[in-house]
């Protein structure tokens, strides 16, 4: 797979500024860690459902589903679960509610008793918040099946943005521009997004409300403006901006509008930013050396450390997200195929986490700091995949027709 083809990884860097990126050459002594499956040891869970039986039956099969999905729990029977679920499911005019119990098979006390309520009709979304309500309190992690993905659809060749659940259902499509959109991103909340799109003529970064629908250009300098990250207390936006010539770095105080140039690399090129999750740093992408690779600099400027280098981390490194639990994952190339990687900040304890014939790129976290949704390309065909770190095999995300790609996974419901 060439290179050009991670114009979305870079922003859209690469089509719209015409970069030119060395060739492949197998990273040598690299200290990787293959992940292997069987990481993980399941705790058992029974759920038991009543009332009306077909909502009920409903409930509890998503509950079972969102459970498994979480890496954490396998069924079992009553006799031999851990845990123990018991829900009672009823419907009254518009609304469809859920009390449940979750105890400790054979210990005393209920750990869990709450009532979760949906709108009628909506048994699984009444399930996903059900299933993290679960996750949280057996394992103090934050749960995933409540969560949405937002990424690029490519459809009757027209790309436009969608959303779904983090389960792949409730699929639905945000723009109709008739004009590519790129690099989709969440805002400060669950109901904005934002993304680069020549909507206007030239590569501008929008943002759209989802509640309403009505789209804002955030950021319209002369040239190029993409790779839209919001800082994670909502206040700064990180993107990449060609107006003082070649693309760098910047960051604008969303309020005041003031702007911040991060890098100064001429003769190069940044895309990707992602935050630290203290917004204390930034981790980007940067070709400086001729080959493009992942550098961090402090969000209060300053010089930039590079984070990776061939001779350790593969040819090329690009795409990064900085993860909930503080490690990077991001796409690497060897033996002319993209892996993803996981990295630490300081550059130690890499992780190697696919391996095999496809190309595996844009990696985006989920919020329990376990899995990744991700791009697969299989036969020219891209797709996306959801990716358990500790192990459980990846699941297919995107199972209707399309090719689809640069997801990004929601860290709030």
């Amino acid at each position: 797979m060439s290179f050009l083809n991670v114009s979305r990884m870079m922003c859209w860097l690469v089509a719209s500024v015409c970069i030119c990126l060395s060739h492949d050459a197998f990273a040598q002594g690299a200290d990787i860690r293959i992940l292997k499956d069987g990481a993980n040891k399941k705790i058992t869970i029974d759920v038991s459902a009543s009332g009306s039986s077909s909502k009920a039956a409903a409930v509890r099969a998503v509950l079972f589903e969102d459970l498994k999905r979480s890496g954490w729990f396998v069924p079992a029977p009553s006799a031999s679960a851990s845990f123990l679920v018991s829900l009672n499911v009823a419907g009254a005019g518009d609304q469809l509610t859920a009390h449940v119990q979750v105890a400790r098979n054979g210990g005393a006390g209920t750990l869990l008793s709450k009532t979760f309520t949906a709108s009628k009709g909506d048994e699984r979304w009444l399930a996903h918040q059900i299933a993290d309500a679960i996750v949280w309190k057996i394992k103090k992690r934050p749960g995933i099946a409540a969560t949405r993905i937002l990424m690029v659809g490519q459809r009757s060749n027209r790309k436009d943005l969608y959303l779904c659940d983090y389960d792949g259902h409730g699929l639905r499509q945000i723009t109709r521009d008739g004009v590519p959109c790129h690099s989709p991103s969440w805002g400060a909340t669950a109901f904005e997004v934002y993304y680069t799109s020549p909507y206007a003529g030239f590569p501008d970064i929008y943002r759209i409300d989802l509640k309403t629908r009505n789209r804002a250009r955030v950021a319209k300098y002369p040239g190029l403006n993409a790779g839209a990250a919001i800082s994670p207390d909502g206040r700064s936006i990180a993107m990449i901006l060609s107006k003082d010539g070649n693309p760098e770095l910047y960051v604008q105080d969303i309020r005041s509008q003031r702007l911040q140039r991060m890098t100064t690399t001429r003769h190069a090129a940044e895309a990707s930013p992602s935050w630290s999750p203290d917004g204390g740093a930034i981790v980007y992408v940067s070709d400086t050396t001729g080959a493009p690779q992942l550098y961090i600099v402090s969000r209060n400027g300053g010089r930039a450390r590079r984070l990776t280098t061939p001779a350790r981390h593969g040819s090329e490194n690009v795409s990064p997200d900085w993860g909930p639990d503080g490690t990077i994952v991001c796409a690497s190339r060897r033996n002319r195929r993209y892996q993803l990687m996981q990295i630490d900040p300081d550059g130690g304890n890499n992780t190697l986490l696919t391996t095999g014939h496809a190309d595996h790129e844009e990696p985006s976290w989920a919020r329990d700091g376990r899995h990744i949704v991700y791009v697969k390309t299989v036969g020219y065909k891209e797709s996306l995949y959801i990716l358990d770190t500790m192990g459980d095999p990846e699941i297919a995300l995107t199972r209707f027709p399309g090719e689809w790609y640069s997801p990004a996974w929601s860290r709030f419901e």
